[in-house]
């Protein structure tokens, strides 16, 4: 029933598997507490993630819990094939890099043709097909997580709008969530997949990072580490009265030691320039006229519209893909810009990309994990909505963390606990 590009290819993907599996010590015991308890017994569990892996432990957690799983990607070009073979054995996948458009949301389809209970989402697609092209889903599917910032932003917007039909847990708001995945993963995969790809060195050059939250913060800080000059961009905007404004983030990026300018006095200083902002358009064809010659631009975000690439391309003479990963568009004027992964997920487009280090996504996964187990013992009973990740989940997997690395924390004594709680108490 499983649907890969190359069968053949199973027994790397076991390989990569194995390097994961001995590299997640949370997942693993989480999946020891499954393996006794089936949690999950039974239940039809759709996943739509980036298909690498990692995600490939989460998906054999998932399964050692009792769960029938199906699983395909959040984007066209993040599977890792041989991973994708491997876990096809096991169960059902539709995945495969370098999927057109038509194939992805087939691929999805696929997956709610096992009419999921519980959904996990990356950027919000699966949940969205249901609530607009497998509407009859409704009705048997219990509640979901959300892995990203762009799908709870979605997921908000449809909340607001009375649009969303069942209970989802907003698993990126997790404390742990932006502290394993945004700041430390998506700092240092992003880095690492750019000098992959380019070869180029970072020491010495500007790099623009347009946006300062948790991602944006964690890729300034790596790009720094690397003896970058980094230029943080920010918009004067309040987009969700529960986060900081732009004006607060463009604050905190100063008060870390960086620059701070608008696009449009950044870009002509940059030799990279890297989006994570989940907005759309924001290298536009107002700042490709500003570009010094050379410049790379890459993207973060999780959808292919924070560069405009179609804008980009009717400025240019010529097109022409240079390498793996790398377009090189010809200005008119002769100037050259090179695009990283399609404006794709740089840090997942494969080949080039490996995601989020291994230890990151232990910790990430393990929250999404309990929390799918959460989401099927109280979902029926939570109203439609976007909830945060249930604090006991969030303090566990925090806590599982340091443990597997021999950090165990003290609890205060009962007198201190006493003292920090009492209003009645002098100094």
């Amino acid at each position: 029933m499983s649907k890969v590009k190359d069968e053949s290819l199973a027994v790397r993907g076991e390989g990569e598997l194995l390097w994961a599996r001995e590299n997640m010590p949370v997942l693993a015991e989480v999946r020891k507490r499954f393996e006794k308890e089936k949690p999950l017994k039974g239940v039809s569990i759709g996943t739509c993630l980036h298909l690498e892996k990692k995600t490939g432990i989460l998906l054999e957690v998932l399964a050692a819990g009792g769960a029938v799983v199906s699983a395909c990607s959040c984007n066209p070009l993040t599977t890792d094939d041989c991973v994708a073979a491997a876990l096809a054995k096991k169960m059902n996948v539709f995945a495969w890099a370098g999927q057109s458009n038509e194939d992805y949301y087939e691929c999805i389809n696929k997956v709610l043709d096992a009419k999921p209970q519980v959904v996990i989402d990356d950027g919000c697609d699966q949940v969205f097909a249901i609530h607009k092209k497998r509407v009859e889903l409704l009705k048997s599917t219990i509640g979901g997580c959300e892995e990203t910032t762009t799908g709870v932003t979605r997921l908000n917007a449809m909340a607001h709008d009375g649009e969303l039909k069942f209970p989802v847990f907003a698993v990126n708001n997790a404390y742990s969530k932006f502290l394993f995945d945004n700041r430390y993963g998506t700092g240092q995969s992003t880095v690492d997949a750019i000098t992959h790809i380019t070869n180029k060195l970072v020491a010495g050059k500007t790099v623009v990072v347009v946006g300062y939250g948790w991602c944006g913060k964690g890729i300034a800080a790596r790009m720094k580490g690397m003896g970058a000059n980094v230029i943080v961009v920010e918009s004067g905007v309040r987009l969700n009265a529960s986060q900081p404004s732009g004006w607060h983030k463009a604050l905190e990026a100063l008060y870390d030691g960086f620059r701070v300018m608008s696009l449009d006095e950044a870009a002509p200083l940059a030799d990279f320039i890297v989006t994570v902002t989940g907005g759309k358009a924001i290298v536009s064809r107002d700042h490709f006229s500003k570009l010094k010659d050379g410049v790379i631009l890459a993207n973060a975000g999780h959808f292919n519209v924070e560069i405009d690439e179609p804008g980009l391309r009717s400025l240019s003479k010529r097109v022409e893909e240079v390498k793996d990963n790398v377009v090189r568009y010809e200005l008119k004027d002769g100037r050259k810009v090179y695009l990283l992964s399609e404006g794709r997920l740089v840090n997942l487009a494969r080949p080039g990309g490996q995601g989020h280090p291994i230890e990151i996504m232990d910790g990430s996964f393990a929250v999404q994990a309990l929390c799918a187990r959460r989401m099927l013992e109280e979902g029926k009973k939570m109203k439609p909505g976007v909830y945060d990740v249930p604090v006991d989940i969030d303090d566990e997997v925090a806590r599982l963390a340091l443990e597997v690395q021999g950090v165990k924390l003290k609890k205060p004594s009962r007198e201190q606990l006493d003292y920090l709680q009492s209003w009645k108490e002098g100094t």
